[in-house]
């Protein structure tokens, strides 16, 4: 796969002004974090609905009751998992994303009804699935910045694990992305995946290694454990290909080239977050049972 420079060059400008955007989002405070994957969370579901819709028609029918407010709860997963890191006018966002919540999966399936006149399984089966992959993936990371315990680095600096664990994730899968596309782009022939024929085997091993090469010097330089290092990064450059093809797959279904086009080179929102949408869980899962 040859290096196409015009379409090199449109991404890497889209790429400095969402780098900009989203490290501002990421490093400036709690909440800034948590507009950022508000944002991110709204603009994710708008576009696994539209697939959705392209890939079952009937999904087109559901009321703007269903359409909006599993948005809305899926919303509350994240005010959920805030935990007592997020606090506003003396109430904890946490507290609030309970009561939501409850609230919601009383009332949809009530308002449903009354304006659907039916209840359509395979509907509401699709907005199921939108919980899990999208709502879920960004309310555990919205746990993970609320993680409070500290590291005390070998360089005798302390740092925050809810500031760090974060940024590790986010910068593991740009790592992997980055290094896929250049290494597939110079040196790739081998088709990885009839779902995403634009991947090879030399880039997606390549970036894979690199990335995973890459954050564990990173790590170790700033005095953390390079062993965790190379675990998130390894977590992303393999469970984030795997949602990369997810996401393909769904586009495929679909028949559209991107889900969205909000980022000019990249698509939509899915598209752009496709892999961390599926390496958040799972880096959860061994913060959980290995770092914490």
């Amino acid at each position: 796969m040859a290096l196409n420079i015009a379409t090199f060059k449109t991404r890497a400008a889209t790429s400095g002004v969402f780098v900009a955007v989203m490290l501002l989002g990421l490093l400036w405070n709690n909440w800034s974090f948590f507009i950022l994957f508000s944002i991110i969370h709204f603009g994710c579901w708008a576009e696994y609905q539209k697939l959705v819709a392209l890939i079952d028609p009937g999904y087109k029918d559901i009321s703007p009751f269903h359409k909006y407010g599993v948005r809305l709860a899926g919303w509350c997963f994240m005010l959920y998992f805030t935990n007592d890191a997020f606090v506003f006018a003396g109430i904890k966002l946490h507290a609030i994303g309970w009561w939501l919540a409850m609230i919601a999966v009383f009332m949809l399936p009530i308002i449903e009804l009354l304006f659907a006149r039916q209840l359509i399984l395979k509907n509401i089966a699709h907005s199921a699935f939108g919980w899990v992959y999208i709502s879920l993936s960004w309310g555990l990371m919205m746990d993970l910045r609320s993680l409070s315990e500290t590291w005390l680095t070998k360089t005798g600096h302390l740092y925050q694990m809810g500031f760090v664990i974060p940024l590790a994730i986010i910068l593991s899968i740009w790592a992997n992305d980055t290094s896929a596309y250049l290494v597939g782009s110079f040196i790739g022939k081998t088709t990885f995946s009839k779902i995403s024929p634009k991947k090879t085997w030399e880039g997606t091993i390549g970036g894979a290694i690199l990335c995973i090469v890459s954050i564990s010097l990173f790590a170790y330089w700033l005095g953390f454990s390079w062993v965790d290092g190379a675990a998130i990064a390894a977590i992303a450059a393999v469970v984030g290909t795997t949602g990369d093809l997810l996401e393909s797959k769904l586009k495929r279904m679909a028949n559209v080239k991107d889900s969205g086009s909000i980022f000019p080179g990249h698509g939509g929102f899915l598209d752009r977050f496709d892999s961390l949408l599926l390496a958040t869980p799972v880096v959860w899962l061994y913060v959980v049972l290995f770092i914490k």
